[in-house]
């Protein structure tokens, strides 16, 4: 698909901005349900990357078996746990949620 310029980069930053928050949201949130729902926002973002290069099947194809199959796997997996042991201590900020926004922040301002 040929589309102007600015168009093609505004669609690139858009997705790429989805991809970013989509991957923090995967790691940084604390409900499992959330965190999956973001893992389909990531898997959306990657599908709609290849519309602009006209790979529409690919993106037809990865939009069906990843977030149609792979992510309700997962969603269902997560809703079949048993799930009141998630918000016994809920701290929104843990350790590992700190070293992994200190690195993923360092990796951006580089």
């Amino acid at each position: 698909m040929d589309l102007p310029g600015p168009i093609h980069d505004f669609l690139l930053v858009f997705l790429g901005s989805g991809l970013i928050l989509g991957g923090l949201g995967v790691v940084l949130l604390t409900n499992p349900i959330y965190s999956a729902f973001s893992l389909g926002l990531v898997f959306v973002c990657i599908s709609l990357f290849y519309i602009p290069s006209n790979s529409h099947f690919v993106a037809a194809a990865q939009l069906l078996i990843y977030v149609g199959a792979i992510n309700v796997l997962i969603i269902f997996a997560v809703m079949f746990m048993n799930g009141s042991e998630y918000y016994n201590d809920f701290n929104l900020w843990t350790v590992g949620d700190g070293v992994t926004s200190v690195v993923c922040t360092s990796i951006l301002l580089h």
